[in-house]
Formats: C-alpha cells, structure tokens, sequence
C-alpha cells in the first residue's frame, strides 16, 4: 500500500524526530566516551531513512533540501562504513565521530528550516531565510555542533564499554 502525502509526511517527520533523540543520545555517550550500539544503529537507521524518504516528496526541480539529503546520505555512508565495516580502526575512529555529529548537525539544520517555514510568528521574522534571525540561529546551532564535536571528539578518545 502506497501512503498519501499526509501519512507520508507524518512518517518523515517521525523518522528525523526519533533521527534527533537518538542521535543526541549518541553524541552524549560519545562525550562520555561509550559507543552505545544499539542507539547507534537506531540512530543511523532512523537518519539514512530520514534523508531517503525527503526524496519522496513531489517536485519539480531540484532544490536545497535534496542537496543537504544527498550529502547526508553520504555523510551516512562513511559514517557506516567507519563504524561497521572498518570498525573504528586508526583514523575511522575520528571519521566515525565527525560524520556521526555532521549527520545530526545536518537532520538539525533541516528541523530549524523547517520551523521558520512553517512556524508562523518565525517565518515573519525570517520570511525568505536570509534574515539575520535565521542566519543567528544557524550560526549558533552550528556553534553548538562544532563544540559537540569537540566534546565528543576528546571524549571518545577515553572510551568505556557500553550497550
């Protein structure tokens, strides 16, 4: 059974929701310097399905969004391929960290486009997305990220064991 665009659109939005938790979660045991597998797993799953169905979507011409999902699928590629096929050997343990946040950071950036789209009293105050609100909000999400990065980064390096 194929879904309307409606159950579609809720399903897209469930998978980038549970994407976010689970990669938060992530990033927070990479910080402590645990793996956390099966969060990681849900995590990716929910992520490369994330970017997969924003591909589903009707169009007529390819825009942005396809743009930041297509480097998020590639982003996901490495960051599966470090973590399971080169088991965080040598340098795929960092390539591992930097896509793991760079995902999230990617399915969070879409989430703050997504609100001043649709989020009336934020899209007057950036109504084409070139408003300094907007262009604040991005630096500063981004700020956080390369701080979590930096986080994760120095605290995967003292990993413990962990599910």
């Amino acid at each position: 059974m194929i879904l309307d665009l409606p159950m579609f659109t809720l399903l897209h939005v469930v998978l980038s929701v549970l994407g976010i938790i689970t990669g938060a979660v992530v990033v927070g045991g990479l910080i402590a310097g645990a793996r956390l597998q099966g969060w990681t797993a849900f995590f990716l799953v929910s992520t490369i399905l994330t970017s997969v169905t924003g591909f589903g979507f009707p169009f007529t011409k390819l825009l942005p969004s396809h743009m930041v999902g297509a480097l998020s699928l590639a982003v996901l590629a490495v960051c599966v391929a470090a973590r399971y096929w080169k088991h965080l050997a040598g340098g795929w343990r960092t390539t591992y960290l930097i896509t793991a946040v760079t995902a999230l950071y990617l399915n969070v950036f879409v989430l703050i486009v997504q609100l001043f789209v649709k989020t009336p009293p934020l899209a007057q105050l950036a109504p084409t997305q070139t408003e300094a609100p907007f262009a604040l909000t991005q630096a500063l999400v981004l700020a956080l990220f390369l701080w979590l990065g930096w986080s994760a980064h120095r605290g995967f390096r003292r990993e413990k064991t962990g599910g």
